[in-house]
């Protein structure tokens, strides 16, 4: 009897762990990539790598993944849980402040990219349904990838940043509606295929409502009676439950895994345990990825791209040409510059993770064959693995362009004062901003003004407005203002992590400036100010205060002893949430 038998895939298990412990601090200390570190060493070691080779040499079977089972395996636990970590930064407060990007951006690109993709797929011989497939397969990008260079560049913050962090979380919604089109396409019927759509899709909706009207009321009282006995065993046990709950909820339906493992992320995203879910399973982040990216690299054929290699590197090289330009053009046409919009055109323009997905499910229901599959993966695979030199590439194009065109960017900075002293800074240029613009400007006071929207800085310059395009979180952009000789810095942002940003920067570069902060809250309010913030002006909390004055100024008390009252009422609220 094999007393293995209980616990499959052992052998691939351990040799994963193993690799990944060597690897993860390798990669770090020589700053290489870690998904293209986890993609090469599943090339490598792979059924396409060194495990063809031992049957010859038997000694490599206890270094390579050899079967398809564990590599699917593999694959699937890597997805599910790359789902729940997508889901998990989709909040919907995030979403909305970003929205015009999202909805309006992100739709614009995954349309276009679509339809010109598609196209050359149908021009190229390919049936309706698979152009219409693979078009919106190759229009998705690499989050992964993306969201990892931007982090390293610290470029999350700038507008071509949150522009680019944008359309991926479009995408990354548009993977479960092309999940549910591959498993409609895959249904060998004779019934009437708008039927089939109908009632598969009314399926899904109905599930995936189900499932938050029910999980929305479930979730949150579960994570707050068990939070409270602080273990964090506990804590990890009822995440992990969560998502594989709702993943085998998804799945018994007939849907996804990935789908249920999204879900589970969305909901746990709305609630106040959001962040120690992050902490919690940030020690396996790194894990999870590796494993999802190593079982891509093990589904590359090198065989099959010597045969094709011609055609698989002109078509990376068309669909880079396309995706960048398509993303450059609505990027300008969002407000930033040719040269932001070059370099995240560039950034943008590889095909993403889940097309592994996509085109494997596409692939075992017959909908591709295996040879066009195969061919698709790979040209998939060397996008991914070119995408930091594409990336540079397009980072050296942009600030060429930059330089030489003389962008908004450089002709608003470069027509900042020489000499400032004792003015105000004013971060942040909506509604609120201007305001105090114009009190600062009636009072006589010299104040600089900064907003990261470069369609808002172009519209209110026409007006005749003193406004500068550029991320007051950006150290050198502090300096050119002149922050060192500044009276103050007031911070008017309504999105509050570029607020935090901004305060953070600030403050660490100056450390006795006054910032006076807007916030939308008392708890956004706390943490302001323990990033730095010299006071902080709550949103809610204020209108509260303010319609207070009135209500006990009606009432004859006098008005020292109102602002009294009130000022203690300001300093409770905000007390209060420090010890909550």
């Amino acid at each position: 009897m094999d007393h293995h038998a209980g616990l499959p895939f052992l052998r691939e298990t351990l040799l994963f762990l193993t690799l990944a412990g060597i690897l993860i601090p390798l990669l770090q200390r020589f700053k290489i990539n870690q998904v293209l570190g986890f993609l090469t060493i599943g090339v490598v070691l792979g059924p396409f790598g060194v495990a063809q080779f031992a049957q010859q040499m038997p000694w490599l079977s206890v270094i390579a993944f050899s079967g398809d089972a564990e590599v699917q395996s593999l694959a699937e636990l890597g997805v599910m849980f790359l789902m729940f970590l997508i889901g998990l930064e989709l909040s919907a407060e995030r979403l909305w402040s970003l929205r015009r990007w999202v909805f309006l951006g992100g739709s614009a690109q995954l349309l276009l990219t679509a339809v010109m993709i598609g196209s050359l797929a149908y021009w190229f011989g390919n049936r309706l349904e698979i152009a219409l497939l693979l078009g919106l397969v190759f229009s998705l990008s690499s989050t992964a990838i993306v969201m990892q260079l931007l982090t390293q560049q610290r470029a999350m913050a700038s507008p071509m940043g949150q522009a680019s962090f944008s359309m991926l979380m479009l995408q990354d919604f548009a993977v479960v509606p092309l999940l549910i089109l591959v498993d409609l396409l895959g249904k060998q019927t004779t019934d009437n295929l708008s039927i089939v759509v109908g009632m598969t899709l009314l399926k899904s909706l109905a599930a995936v409502l189900f499932i938050f009207l029910v999980g929305r009321r479930v979730v949150a009282p579960v994570f707050r009676y068990f939070a409270q006995q602080r273990q964090p065993e506990v804590f990890m046990a009822l995440t992990l439950l969560v998502t594989l709950g709702i993943a085998g909820a998804t799945a018994a339906v007939g849907l996804s895994l990935a789908l249920g493992a999204f879900l589970a992320g969305l909901l746990l995203a709305e609630t106040e345990y959001r962040h120690e879910v992050e902490v919690t399973i940030e020690p396996f982040k790194g894990l999870l990825m590796g494993l999802f990216f190593m079982s891509v690299g093990m589904g590359i054929n090198l065989a099959a791209f010597a045969q094709n290699y011609v055609w698989i590197l002109a078509s990376v090289l068309g669909l880079v040409l396309i995706k960048a330009s398509v993303v450059a053009l609505i990027m300008r046409k969002g407000g930033l510059s040719w040269g932001k919009s070059i370099e995240g055109g560039f950034l943008l323009s590889q095909g993403g993770e889940f097309a592994f997905v996509i085109i494997g499910v596409a692939a075992t229901t017959s909908i591709l064959s295996r040879d066009i599959a195969q061919f698709m993966l790979l040209v998939v695979s060397i996008s991914l693995l070119m995408t930091p030199f594409f990336a540079r590439a397009g980072h050296v194009l942009g600030q060429f362009v930059e330089q030489k065109f003389c962008s908004q960017q450089s002709q608003e900075q470069a027509s900042l004062p020489e000499e400032l002293s004792s003015h105000v800074v004013i971060a942040g240029f909506g509604r609120v901003g201007q305001l105090l613009a114009d009190i600062l400007q009636k009072q006589g006071v010299a104040y600089v003004a900064v907003e990261h929207d470069a369609h808002v800085v172009a519209n209110l310059r026409k007006q005749g407005r003193k406004v500068f395009y550029g991320n007051a979180a950006r150290p050198e952009l502090l300096r050119k203002m002149h922050m060192q000789h500044a009276a103050a810095l007031l911070v008017t942002m309504d999105q509050p992590a570029a607020a935090m940003h901004a305060v953070l920067a600030a403050r660490s570069e100056y450390p006795k400036l006054p910032i006076y902060v807007r916030s939308r809250d008392e708890i956004h309010a706390l943490e302001l100010r323990t990033a730095g913030a010299t006071a902080v002006v709550p949103e809610t909390l204020e209108a509260g205060l303010q319609l207070s004055f009135f209500a006990l100024n009606a009432l004859s008390i006098p008005e020292g002893e109102i602002n009294h009252i009130l000022d203690q009422e300001r300093e409770l609220r905000v007390s209060n949430q420090a010890k909550l």
